[in-house]
Order: C-alpha cells, then structure tokens, then sequence
C-alpha cells in the first residue's frame, strides 16, 4: 500500500516539473519570435542582445526577469 502512495506521489512530482518546464520552453520560444532571434542558441541570443537598442533591452530583461526571478537570488542590504 505505502509503494503505491510513493508511487503515485512521484509520478505527480513528474508531471509538475513536466509542466513547469514545458511552460518555461514556451515562454523562450516566445521571445526568440517577438524579438527576431534567427539562430536559438544562446550564441544567437547573445547576438540579437548586441543590436538591441536601450528600450528593447530593459523590456526584455523586465519580461525575462518576471518570468524567472521569482524568489531567486533576492539582494540583500549591507548591515
């Protein structure tokens, strides 16, 4: 009985992960297209992010920074 609980628990805990990567794909393929980026690698994106005037690049770090920096790396203050 207790194998089959873990066994269900950790298929649950799969296919959340699943979704929340596939959601996070999404999201990159997103801003490869609004953005223009032809080559999706990080060498192509790293390309694109060099063309990119001022106002392009502050609305593309907000979208990434919405989308990823969720209770990530949170700057502390000096004491």
């Amino acid at each position: 009985m207790k194998k089959g609980i873990l066994a269900i628990a950790g298929l649950a805990a799969i296919a959340i992960i699943a979704k929340k990567a596939q959601k996070r794909k999404a999201f990159v393929r997103g801003i490869f297209d609004e953005y223009d980026v032809k080559e999706r690698t990080p060498f192509g994106f790293a390309d694109r992010i060099r063309t990119m005037n001022d106002e392009e690049y502050n609305s593309l770090k907000e979208k990434v920074r919405a989308q990823f920096g969720r209770g990530c790396c949170k700057p502390r203050t000096a004491e």
